[in-house]
């Protein structure tokens, strides 16, 4: 293996500060994975769901798709709260031109008044309107534990079966 990649949050705190002190060069070891939110091709349909930092799994899951050139229909829904939360978007703007398959909406929720794009929380009607064949898909949702228990309830809510739904609390987000 050539090298690993992970993201993290840079919250300040002393485990974030001694990341951003590292330098090319240093070591460091590194246990894990301890994440459960993987693809391998098991369906041909998914919608992708993440709140913040909750992105990171899903950047794995479309990189596979698009460098596999998995066929699988992804349809990838981010919400942050502002312009400077948004990571990862040049990867994702430079995957969806080389994968067909791949739809991108990003969400936020304390937009400045410069944002363009959606500025709403991700609730029934959007899924309704982004993902119409909602009823044919799996669901990956990935971000802080309330947003994640809220897609879950509001997935319910649009009679998306546990069984269709795949998800993941980041615990200390």
């Amino acid at each position: 293996m050539e090298h690993i990649e992970f993201t993290k949050k840079l919250t300040g705190h002393e485990f974030s500060n001694m990341l951003d002190d590292l330098e090319t060069g240093d070591r460091a070891t590194i246990k894990g994975p301890f994440g459960k939110m993987t693809f391998d091709k098991e369906n041909e349909k998914i919608a992708l769901i993440s709140g913040g930092i909750g992105i990171t799994p899903m950047i794995s899951i479309c990189k596979y798709c698009t460098d596999m050139k998995v066929t699988t229909d992804i349809i990838l829904i981010s919400s942050n709260r502002t312009e400077q939360d948004l990571i990862f978007l040049q990867e994702l703007d430079d995957m969806r031109k080389v994968n067909k398959h791949l739809k991108l909406l990003n969400t936020l929720t304390r937009a400045s008044d410069e944002w363009k794009g959606c500025r709403e929380r991700i609730c029934e009607d959007l899924i309704r309107r982004e993902v119409p064949d909602y009823e044919q898909r799996f669901f990956y949702v990935c971000g802080p534990p309330p947003m994640v228990n809220a897609m879950v309830e509001m997935l319910h809510g649009l009679k998306v079966p546990d069984s269709r739904i795949k998800k993941e609390a980041l615990i200390g987000y």
